[in-house]
């Protein structure tokens, strides 16, 4: 029989070339598209009536009746409001509704509801997963998905051991791709992010064969030559410059980031609390001026301490 050739339409090292950048439709686990632009929806109206001051139990119970009935987000949407309406927040209902979303999904959600989390909110959440649903809405491949995943914990800190494992379940990836997310916790750090993605791209593999017609690469190729060529340009450099330029050159989703503190709206609020200050003492120098200052009004009393 004989061998397969490496130079085939399509195949690159024995790997189909389509594998670079596999359609929604052909891996088994991804929802329809309709489903993802409801997500899309619903995580952006969630996120909008938070910032309004509203009841998390009554916006679900609008946006319950809201989404596209044709879809299961309607049964999700009911499950969170019984289990907010049980322990008071929603990522118990993501874990249990694995079959519809993923476990980075519920890792965010996860991640905004923890007691410590600051800069990491719930409406910050919410965004990353209006944008990764809206993403994969659209025309999604594997590698962009990872990049928008893995900028997200970097801009966050949300954690690569735990992060990975739960980018490693989603339906996006196939095995080489699930392979290669459980050993990249081990290689951050001591290979560059941009050169991991290198020598695993179809860029590399065409500058080797340059060199050496026969190449044959060990590794399934996980990136396509546009995103070797630029890891290859971002080597040695920091990793959020490889991350922007991704985004511009081949239009992948931009990772949210946490909202500023604004320093005029900072400044105000000093002044306002300066001035109160300032009232406050121009009030005791004026009652002690007319002699009407009454020292105990500003004690606490043994009595007033035992009552309290």
């Amino acid at each position: 029989m004989s061998q397969p050739t490496d130079h085939g339409p399509g195949v690159i090292g024995g790997v189909n070339r389509e594998a670079v950048s596999q359609q929604p439709a052909r891996l088994p686990g991804l929802l329809p598209k309709e489903e993802y632009v409801e997500q899309a929806y619903f995580f952006r109206a969630f996120r909008e009536r938070l910032a309004d001051n509203l009841p998390t139990q009554l916006v679900l119970q609008h946006l319950k009746d809201e989404v596209l009935a044709t879809t299961k987000l309607p049964y999700a949407i009911d499950f969170m409001l019984s289990e907010v309406k049980h322990s008071g927040v929603l990522y118990p209902a993501f874990a249990r509704l694995s079959h519809y979303f993923t476990p980075f999904q519920t890792f965010i959600i996860a991640q905004a509801e923890r007691e410590r989390a600051l800069r990491f909110t719930v409406e910050l959440a919410l965004l990353v997963l209006e944008r990764e649903a809206t993403y994969k809405s659209e025309d999604p491949s594997p590698a962009g998905l990872f990049v928008y995943q893995f900028e997200t914990l970097c801009r966050n800190r949300l954690g690569y051991d735990e992060g990975l494992a739960a980018m490693a379940g989603d339906p996006m990836y196939d095995e080489h791709w699930r392979r290669w997310l459980r050993k990249l916790p081990g290689m951050l750090g001591a290979v560059d992010l941009a050169e991991l993605i290198y020598v695993r791209s179809e860029y590399a593999v065409k500058e080797r064969r340059r060199q050496r017609p026969d190449y044959r690469p060990r590794h399934a190729i996980l990136f396509g030559e546009k995103e070797g060529r630029i890891a290859a340009a971002n080597r040695g450099k920091d990793p959020l410059f490889l991350f922007s330029a991704l985004q511009r050159q081949l239009n992948y989703p931009k990772v949210p980031r946490a909202e500023r503190p604004d320093p005029q709206e900072k400044l105000l609020r000093d002044l306002a609390r300066r001035v109160q200050n300032l009232e406050a003492r121009l009030k005791l120098l004026e009652e002690e001026a007319k002699g009407e200052l009454d020292i105990m009004r500003y004690t606490v009393s043994p009595d007033r301490n035992e009552r309290s």
